[in-house]
């Protein structure tokens, strides 16, 4: 017998919980969040357990304890959507009707995009921040780097936290400055843009960054091969089409990544886009095909930069819309595009892009200059946003 829920959340993570948590605090009832996971991670802190500055474990909570009371969690994985029929078809057969729904199911990491990087990551020297079973291999890697060639790449397709295949770059190589082997190891990033930060004021500064640490950056370029055997990493020069193969000791592949499979093949998918992601209105996040639907996160196909502090802008957007339209007016709250991304570009420093839509900066510090590399936003990433992510923005409150 099929559940009918008057909204259904599908996905467990910073955007569906937050979402769930904010309607709670509304009055809602009768939530059904869909995630089968057990585990919830506060993914933000990769790049750090990836150098060396956290451990894996202060990023995880039991997925139980973050959902908030009064939801009722259904722990299977959502396979297809029925936006007409209102019907989410789940793992092992079950189907849940709902009346409004909040898609949320984050995105896939696609390691079979690139030839070999399935095989070889977690061996040799290949790993990947991007899952919390490679982090820690990460740093591993790093300490006992003393020469050699590191290859940090970052992929053409639209990715989770759009700074973290620099910022492990620039942890890694402060390290081996710091342990006085920075002039024996080639580093080499590689970035699938014209520039380093699609800011222009954040890019000059990365620019020297790279400088600093004498690190090679391939720019319109990315990763299109890795021969894990042969320890051997082929980059495309995009705007040539000249192809370089290039042997490493440490290789940092972050993965292409799209929609979930089933969102990209579903009827909620964004025929403009080509990686899936769920269509979306920019302003108001609900789906312009079908008026009960709202996407949140990394899943939405929305022209900003795809981060946890976009999902805190984004949450209490999609709940407050959510609720006039369950009242029968029209969405009322606005999104403008806010994203940040905390670029850590030394094991004691950081910069703090903040930017809308039209790529202004937005600071949340109007008085602390973020376009310089600071201790005190390193302390702020590393310190403060995990517990206002655990206690804040999961709860509803922030």
């Amino acid at each position: 017998m099929a559940r009918v829920s008057r909204v259904a959340v599908i996905g467990g993570g910073s955007a569906g919980i937050s979402v769930a948590a904010r309607l709670r605090r509304a009055g809602v009832g009768d939530i059904t969040l869909v995630e089968p996971s057990d585990t919830h991670w506060y993914q933000p802190l990769w790049t750090l357990v990836g150098g060396g500055q956290a451990p894996l474990r202060s990023s995880r909570r039991p997925e139980g304890a973050v959902i908030p009371d009064g939801v009722h969690w259904v722990r299977r994985r959502a396979l297809a959507v029925d936006p007409d029929a209102r019907t989410v078809t789940l793992s092992g057969g079950a189907e849940l009707t709902y009346e409004h729904l909040v898609m949320a199911p984050g995105l896939q990491l696609d390691w079979d995009g690139v030839p070999g990087l399935a095989e070889a990551v977690g061996h040799g020297g290949v790993s990947s921040n991007y899952a919390p079973e490679y982090a820690p291999r990460t740093w591993e890697l790093i300490r006992s780097m003393r020469s050699g060639t590191a290859v940090f790449t970052h992929p053409a397709t639209p990715l989770k936290c759009g700074g973290a295949p620099q910022k492990i770059a620039y942890l890694a190589a402060d390290h081996w400055r710091r342990r006085k082997v920075l002039d024996d190891i080639r580093i080499i990033l590689v970035l699938p843009d014209p520039v380093m930060f699609k800011v222009p004021a954040w890019s000059q500064v990365l620019e020297k960054v790279a400088a600093r640490y004498g690190i090679e950056v391939r720019l319109r370029s990315e990763m299109t091969a890795v021969d894990g055997e042969a320890r051997e990493v082929t980059i495309t020069d995009h705007a040539t089409g000249a192809k370089e193969t290039i042997g490493y000791d440490l290789l940092h592949a972050v993965p292409p990544q799209s929609a979930p499979d089933w969102v990209k093949s579903g009827p909620l998918a964004d025929p403009a886009g080509p990686h899936g992601f769920v269509a979306a209105d920019r302003h108001t996040l609900r789906h312009p095909r079908h008026d009960t639907v709202f996407a949140i996160g990394d899943v939405a196909n929305l022209p900003t930069s795809k981060t946890g502090a976009a999902v805190r802008k984004q949450a209490p957007v999609v709940a407050a819309n959510l609720l006039d339209v369950m009242s029968g007016r029209a969405p009322s709250r606005r999104y403008d595009g806010y994203t940040s991304c905390p670029l850590v570009t030394a094991r004691d420093r950081m910069l703090l892009a903040e930017f809308d839509y039209d790529l202004r900066p937005a600071p949340s510090f109007p008085l602390i200059d973020t376009f310089k590399e600071r201790r005190d936003m390193w302390v702020f990433k590393r310190y403060i946003l995990p517990p206002v992510y655990w206690r804040g923005m999961l709860t509803g409150r922030l």
